[in-house]
């Protein structure tokens, strides 16, 4: 925590290196977050640059993080998607775009890799009908891995309360899925 404090202070001054330090440091996070949400690398993008865009504005105008930097900057970015599924859901992947994916070996199996890509975004279109609490701490937690008590700073919440927002987002990502699984 020291580092993080320090890379904070030296932020808080407008030291050019620090700032430099902070995007590099969750920038690369921040966009894999975005991507699982959004399933769109274009928006993913757009949502790093606001993240740390409106990060500035708050540190220019005396405000921002004191600590938890992480934590802060996760939770622009969760408040800018939640903002984007509000104006309009997520887009889905294309199919024809599946076999020429970079993120494939050449050896896979195109089937496998059809089944992973359907289930992913059945999981996306599962996790926009969740609250935007619910949603954000089942990303951080079993997506980002991040650990409860991480998540309980992020959101400025108990473990237990986390813990709680976890077991009903669990329970309604089933009842979602089962009643998908039911109309095939």
């Amino acid at each position: 925590m020291g580092v993080e404090r320090d890379v904070l202070k030296r932020v808080h001054q407008f030291e050019q290196r620090a700032l430099a330090e902070v995007y590099d440091r969750y920038s690369t996070d921040l966009f894999r977050y975005a991507v699982r949400l959004l399933g769109d690398a274009d928006l993913a993008e757009e949502c790093v640059a606001e993240t740390f865009s409106r990060f500035l504005h708050a540190v220019h105008g005396g405000a921002g993080p004191q600590q938890h930097l992480r934590a802060y900057l996760y939770q622009v970015a969760h408040n800018w998607i939640t903002d984007r599924y509000r104006r309009q859901p997520p887009p889905t992947m294309p199919l024809e775009d599946l076999k020429d994916s970079e993120q494939l070996p050449a050896t896979h199996d195109v089937a496998q890799a059809v089944e992973r890509r359907l289930e992913a975004e059945q999981l996306r279109a599962a996790l926009v009908l969740l609250t935007p609490e619910q949603r954000q701490v089942v990303t951080l937690r079993f997506l980002e891995e991040w650990r409860n008590e991480e998540i309980a700073q992020a959101l400025g919440r108990s473990v237990g309360s986390v813990k709680a927002l976890q077991h009903r987002a669990l329970g309604a990502l089933e009842r979602i899925l089962t009643r998908e699984e039911a109309y095939r």
